[in-house]
């Protein structure tokens, strides 16, 4: 309707729905990432989300969201805590091995 009379607005529409789809692929792999992250889930639940998701992908994200999204929050942070002290162990590493 709008695009027809005002190019420019296609193209904005146009970069809007690219947005939202680079956001989406963003969003569907952080839940993949943390299903397989999570310590507290066992095979066959991780399985379960990850048809789930496949099947229904907004409302499955969706839901994940809500039923795990607040510890989802705790498991990035321990992976960043472990990264930084497997990093600051390799700089004493390297520091030690110089002198």
């Amino acid at each position: 309707m709008f695009a027809s009379g005002y190019p420019m607005f296609g193209v904005f529409v146009s970069t809007l729905y690219f947005m939202i789809l680079i956001f989406w692929i963003i969003l569907v792999f952080h839940v993949f990432q943390d299903i397989f992250r999570s310590h507290d889930l066992i095979g066959g639940a991780k399985a379960l989300w990850v048809v789930f998701i496949l099947v229904l992908p907004l409302i499955g994200c969706l839901i994940y969201l809500v039923a795990r999204g607040g510890s989802m929050h705790e498991r990035q942070m321990q992976v960043v805590k472990a990264q930084q002290k497997a990093f600051e162990d390799y700089i004493r590493q390297v520091a030690n091995t110089k002198e």
